[in-house]
């Protein structure tokens, strides 16, 4: 199966090479990445033009946000199978994406989610956050669970039936899309229980400053989908807790 990796940047020429060379260290043949740039104006662009010849797609220019961005990348991709690499992110290690392809023969799953580590910005090895989840259940979505977005890979007939990102949110349509997957019984879901990603920590969601207009888009979209207002938007923030404090338990490394 071709596997079609979407990444989208912008003005992050610190970070992009770390997130090419992550996808072009995959052990797995067949791989197309698709890098999406919003017109960065701080060098990402320099940065990016040695790889271009081993990218599927690549286009630099102005966009209406992130989830503009992606579905830009979703149209053009040719994969089975669709994931998402943010520019700040690496995969775990370079077996990432066969670990992936090879769950999905053997559970014949359209959705294949699984774990996430938040690492320090600068010190990729000092990990900060685990993000842990457990195989599905449908009132888990009540109770405020979510995978990490970046772990999650579709077939690319789930975007062709159920949609693409919402472009009505400006910081949590992740999590739209999430809960529109997760919703679907039809869906064959399936939980890979190892590490796939490691992202920086400050990214566009993880800041301070837009945790509030997160909450508030989260806060509407969990009342879309009639699931339990506050008490599943306060469920969903208090559920990082435990991700800080269980890193001197897990083995991650």
């Amino acid at each position: 199966m071709k596997v079609s990796i979407i990444t989208i940047v912008f003005n992050n020429a610190d970070c992009i090479v770390d997130c090419l060379k992550s996808v072009q260290s995959q052990t797995y043949p067949n791989i197309e990445h698709i890098v999406i740039d919003g017109g960065s104006t701080d060098g990402t662009q320099a940065r990016i033009a040695p790889y271009f010849p081993k990218l599927g797609y690549y286009v630099s220019e102005p966009d209406k946000g992130l989830y503009n961005a992606l579905n830009k990348g979703i149209r053009q991709s040719t994969g089975d199978i669709i994931g998402v690499l943010h520019s700040d992110d690496l995969f775990y290690n370079n077996q990432t994406i066969s670990e992936i392809v090879h769950h999905f023969d053997s559970t014949k799953a359209d959705l294949v989610y699984a774990n996430g580590l938040y690492t320090n910005r600068q010190q990729l090895d000092r990990v900060k956050r685990v993000y842990l989840v457990k195989s599905f259940k449908p009132h888990y979505l009540y109770f405020g669970w979510i995978p990490l977005h970046t772990t999650i890979y579709v077939k690319k007939e789930v975007f062709t039936k159920y949609g693409l990102y919402s472009e009505d949110f400006r910081i949590a349509s992740d999590y739209e899309i999430s809960l529109r997957w997760f919703g679907q019984n039809k869906l064959i879901k399936s939980h890979l229980n190892k590490f796939v990603v490691r992202m920086r920590l400050g990214g566009k969601s993880t800041t301070l400053k837009l945790q509030k207009l997160k909450s508030s888009e989260d806060f509407s979209i969990i009342r879309q989908y009639k699931l339990f207002g506050l008490l599943t938007l306060s469920l969903k923030i208090l559920r990082k807790i435990p991700q800080y404090l269980i890193i001197k338990f897990i083995k991650y490394y």
